[in-house]
């Protein structure tokens, strides 16, 4: 943090080597595809390196860093919703199911809860990924949502409830 806050680039660049990785695959889940994802994470990190300064430290780096990704990705998907009223929703992958662009190799339990995590709400969709696949506390996702810790606790019962009724409901996902 003071690496950084002190303008080096070496501090930066651990910053991106930890964090971006992360930063990528939830921006991928939440915005469909690579490029946009790409393009967000990179957004994301010119905006740590001009704002550092004004980081208060009442979280985590790691949280603040986060909530700059995820209103990069809220403000793409608005933009391209007023451009062309595209659907922020994933791209449609064979037999209408979303298709979040996993290798045809991966194990086909993961495949299948991949494409039911992109049915999910867009909110469901959020919690879900940074709770469960991302390790936040809830408390920090409620910071980097602007929604209370209580609330991100339902959300995310809400979104295990709705993923296995996906999963139910929907075999074809499973294939």
């Amino acid at each position: 943090l003071e690496g950084c806050r002190n303008g080096r680039m070496a501090a930066f660049e651990q910053l991106f080597l930890k964090q971006g990785p992360r930063m990528k695959s939830l921006a991928l889940n939440l915005l469909g595809n690579v490029a946009d994802a790409e393009d967000v994470v990179q957004e994301t990190f010119l905006k740590v390196y001009r704002n550092i300064g004004s980081f208060k430290g009442e979280s985590a780096l790691a949280t603040w860093v986060f909530r700059i990704l995820i209103n990069n990705c809220y403000d793409l998907r608005r933009r391209k919703q007023r451009r062309g009223g595209d659907q922020p929703e994933l791209e449609l992958g064979a037999e209408g199911t979303p298709d979040p662009a996993v290798p045809a190799s991966d194990h086909p339990l993961r495949v299948a809860l991949e494409r039911a995590v992109a049915r999910l709400k867009p909110r469901l969709r959020e919690v879900f990924l940074l709770a469960e696949v991302e390790g936040f506390k809830h408390q920090e996702i409620g910071k980097m949502l602007g929604i209370s810790e209580a609330n991100s606790k339902n959300l995310l019962f809400q979104a295990k409830r709705e993923l296995r009724n996906i999963l139910k409901a929907h075999p074809s996902v499973a294939r």
